[in-house]
C-alpha cells in the first residue's frame, strides 16, 4: 500500500509543477518583464491581414479553375 501512495504523490507533485510551469508561463504573455503589447497586436494584425489575402487569393484561383473547367 505504500508503494501505491507513493506513486500517486509523485504523480501529484508531477501534476502541481506542470500547472506553475503554466501558470508562469500565462503570466507573461500578459504583460510580464520584456513584453511589448504593441508589439503583440501588431503580430496579431499583420497575421490577420495575412490570413485574409491567402484567403482570398485562394478563392480567385478556385474561380479562374472553376471557369476555365467549363
Amino acid at each position: 500500500m505504500t508503494v501505491v501512495w507513493v506513486v500517486v504523490g509523485f504523480f501529484v507533485v508531477v501534476a502541481g509543477l506542470a500547472g506553475g510551469v503554466l501558470v508562469l508561463r500565462g503570466r507573461g504573455e500578459s504583460g510580464g518583464v520584456g513584453f511589448d503589447r504593441g508589439a503583440g497586436r501588431d503580430a496579431r494584425a499583420r497575421q490577420q491581414r495575412y490570413e485574409a489575402e491567402r484567403h482570398g487569393d485562394q478563392g480567385d484561383t478556385w474561380q479562374r479553375g472553376r471557369e476555365s473547367g467549363g
